[in-house]
């Protein structure tokens, strides 16, 4: 059913904030057309977090330690914020070249496993099996 996800970044300078995902973050992306880029995400999760509010979204980059991504980002100039330990994780943001903040942190709850493993790990245990008879009896008959 589900087979990703596509996630937006609006943005004042798009063409900066392109380059700061492929220059400073390494993501690797296809021209979609006419320089639209999309870029390769890492495994991602969902929650649900209650609201008085509907259609409010955020977006967060997790990585494993919080610390050496603050320090990469100072190394390269980019405006980081001081990590502030939030007990569900260790959270920072980064100001992108358009002016936008783009919010990174490092989880401290437990993970689910990657969609793309469950996936195919459900599609291994689902598919039929077949005997070598039933595999020869499905096959194309030659032609003489």
């Amino acid at each position: 059913m589900i087979t990703g996800a596509h996630v937006m970044i609006q943005s004042r300078n798009h063409k900066a904030d392109q380059d700061f995902l492929t220059d400073v973050l390494g993501l690797s992306a296809v021209d979609a057309g006419n320089g639209f880029l999309i870029f390769a995400g890492p495994p991602a999760d969902i929650a649900i977090h209650e609201s008085d509010k509907n259609s409010v979204h955020e977006y967060f980059l997790m990585c494993d330690d919080i610390e050496a991504f603050v320090a990469e980002m100072k190394k390269r100039n980019v405006s980081v914020a001081h990590p502030a330990n939030r007990g569900w994780g260790t959270i920072t943001h980064v100001v992108l070249p358009g002016g936008g903040k783009l919010q990174v942190y490092q989880p401290h709850h437990k993970r689910p496993k990657p969609f793309a493993a469950r996936a195919a790990r459900a599609h291994a245990t689902t598919r039929p099996k077949h005997s070598a008879k039933a595999k020869k009896a499905a096959r194309p008959k030659k032609r003489r």
